[in-house]
């Protein structure tokens, strides 16, 4: 179960990352309206905010966070921007997952 929530939060940050950098990139690079700044810092705010919520050391939580975004934004990819994805894609989302995998499944153990 801790595994489960913790991937799902994980889920979770990465999309609120990804949203309030993409918000900002539509105002940029496709004449959006400034607006767009608002939700996006809120987005920033929520992504800090939930990183936070894990019961592991910072650099852990990030380094295993790292593995969950890299799968997080080529679904983002293929979703959003409609681009497909390749083998190489694929098999880079699963050394990141098998990474993520392995640094959770440590934070429980005793320091070596």
């Amino acid at each position: 179960m801790h595994l489960i929530t913790t991937a799902a939060l994980f889920i979770v940050t990465a999309i609120a990352e990804i949203v309030g950098c993409y918000l900002p990139y539509l105002w940029l690079n496709r004449q959006g309206s400034p607006w767009l700044l608002v939700p996006a810092a809120a987005s920033l705010a929520l992504f800090a905010w939930l990183l936070t919520l894990h019961p592991a050391a910072s650099g852990r939580v990030y380094a295993a966070y790292g593995g969950v975004y890299v799968i997080t934004a080529l679904v983002w990819l293929r979703v959003v921007d409609q681009v497909k994805l390749t083998a190489y894609d694929w098999v880079g989302a699963g050394v990141a997952l098998t990474g993520m995998l392995i640094i959770v499944s440590g934070w429980r153990a005793p320091a070596v």
